[in-house]
């Protein structure tokens, strides 16, 4: 059991008030910082894995022939071939009015109208996904076509410039993950300094319960209990305080609909991972109390 039955006139063996000493407080503070990490390295995981699955085959074909008639007629013709072909999912032409708004941005401009934007020379885009099967082949195929209707365009898999970017995340999530693990074997390491301080502490009492026929499972019974108690304490207090900023912070993340920070949600598996990670660290407390405890009283004796 995670916390022992213990009839009440033993529990009065050891007479300490809740929260009197700091074990309670410091498991707070790390099970939030873990809940917290934890919520990282889920949110980021998330990120990269929706990263991955948009650029895997992704690509974009910047056609760059001199005139903008036969810009727009080479893009045409490619977007209808390379719709017709296999291992095409689907083709798209980038629009130069969504291409203008989307360099109006950048250089400060009210709009697709204006004219300085409408005098540069832009390329046409055709945005290209790839079906599922051998990307370097399908890559091959295309540049081949590519190079048959519009000889000079640049083929760009999104992958080359993402992928890094998705990577980077990828590490990001791994390192919160091994926070998790570093808090979580803290936590371990004042479960046990607490047991061992506690014995310490009532010496006197654990030696008359040996002299009254008491056994060392009994004896740490009581114990299990106190610590087990006090640290479920704690670890409500920083799961409670962790909930609020995560909420907070996902109040704040759902109005964030553009660019990649809009891929990074906890999802239901994350919360589910959150609200399980609780449970998990009080039944390992209870555990390596007990544990801890048995082991001293075999040596007091």
């Amino acid at each position: 059991m995670i916390i022992p039955r213990v009839p009440v006139q033993h529990r009065r063996l050891l007479p300490e008030p809740r929260l009197s000493g700091p074990t309670p407080w410091v498991i707070a503070i790390l099970m939030m910082l873990t809940l917290l990490a934890a919520g990282a390295g889920v949110g980021l995981a998330r990120a990269a894995e929706a990263i991955g699955e948009a650029i895997a085959g992704r690509v974009t074909v910047q056609i760059v022939t001199p005139g903008p008639a036969a810009r727009a007629e080479q893009a045409a013709e490619l977007e209808r071939s390379a719709a017709r072909e296999p291992y095409v999912r689907a083709a798209r032409q980038v629009g130069q009015d969504e291409l203008l708004a989307t360099l109006g941005q950048w250089l400060g401009s009210a709009g697709g109208d204006d004219p300085v934007l409408r005098s540069l020379p832009l390329p046409a885009l055709v945005d290209i996904d790839l079906a599922a099967g051998d990307r370097a082949r399908q890559l091959a195929q295309l540049k081949a076509l590519v190079d048959e209707i519009a000889p000079g365009a640049r083929v760009i898999p999104h992958a080359e410039w993402l992928g890094p970017v998705a990577r980077l995340i990828r590490s990001l999530a791994w390192i919160a993950g091994g926070l998790v693990l570093m808090m979580i074997l803290a936590s371990g390491a004042v479960v046990v300094m607490t047991a061992r301080a506690a014995l310490g502490t009532h010496y006197a009492t654990i030696e008359m319960l040996h002299l009254i026929g008491a056994t060392d499972r009994q004896i740490a019974r009581l114990f299990q209990r106190r610590i087990a108690i006090d640290t479920a304490y704690g670890i409500a207090l920083g799961t409670a305080v962790a909930a609020a900023l995560l909420l907070l912070v996902g109040w704040q993340w759902s109005r964030v609909t553009a660019g990649l920070a809009a891929t990074a949600s906890l999802g239901t598996g994350g919360w589910a991972l959150l609200l399980a990670l609780p449970l998990l660290a009080i039944a390992l407390a209870a555990l390596t109390a007990r544990q801890t405890l048995l082991a001293a009283l075999k040596k007091i004796l």
